[in-house]
């Protein structure tokens, strides 16, 4: 199968960091996706922009090292993204080449704008992968539309009540999802500690009857056909 998780920032992944490294672990292909370098983050101070993004570069390349997973940055700007119809057929491009299975983003009602509109443009582009005129349209190397369905997975939000809720097992992998963090909390200065980041995942893997879980809300951009409604 083919993995992609889309994010907006360098760090966002953290909570599919399990999930992607239990994928990758039994050869399944992962890529993690970034749209922006988040050249913005208040943490770098004054530090120029091109050296924040390098900064974030060998972040993501230690993320996806860690978890066995290619990665690739988009550059639409930190804070400047509009969820615009363009950004989405960039997105609809990678989908072309990368053909994935399932698609990992952000929710729909993130109070990060970057992170809504990243949510808006995965979803987006589920539509025009699939349309050649649209998917072409001012290109000069022609791709093939993705047409096989894809499972899409959000991120749980409060206010998302109306889809169903996927519990992953990470139990085997969250040691990888733990070093990560930590990887990111020594940089940043977080607050969050590993006791709690732990306890998130225990607590999600309670409800689903293991010891650590992620779980994300589920949708299919089209459903295989079925024989009859019920």
């Amino acid at each position: 199968m083919n993995i992609l998780a889309i994010f907006a920032h360098p760090d966002d992944e953290i909570s599919c960091l399990g999930t992607l490294a239990k994928h990758a672990a039994r050869g399944d292909t992962v890529k993690l996706v970034w749209t922006t370098y988040g050249e913005l983050a208040s943490q770098f101070g004054d530090a120029p922009a091109n050296e924040v993004r390098t900064t974030r570069e060998g972040h993501g390349k230690f993320v996806a090292e860690t978890i066995g997973a290619s990665y690739q940055f988009f550059d639409m700007g930190d804070s400047k993204m509009l969820g615009s119809r363009d950004e989405a057929l960039q997105l609809a491009r990678l989908y072309a080449e990368f053909k994935p299975d399932a698609i990992i983003t952000w929710d729909d009602f993130n109070r990060h704008p970057d992170h809504r509109a990243t949510a808006k443009i995965v979803f987006d582009a589920l539509t025009w992968v699939r349309i050649p005129k649209i998917l072409n349209e001012n290109q000069s190397i022609i791709l093939e539309p993705h047409r096989k369905p894809i499972t899409f997975y959000q991120y749980v939000a409060a206010a998302d009540t109306h889809r169903p809720i996927v519990h992953v097992d990470i139990s085997n992998t969250f040691e990888i999802a733990q070093k990560i963090r930590q990887y990111y909390a020594e940089f940043y200065k977080w607050e969050w500690s590993n006791q709690d980041f732990q306890a998130t995942r225990a607590a999600w893997g309670q409800s689903a009857g293991v010891k650590y879980a992620e779980r994300f809300s589920i949708q299919r951009s089209v459903h295989p056909p079925v024989e009859y409604l019920v």
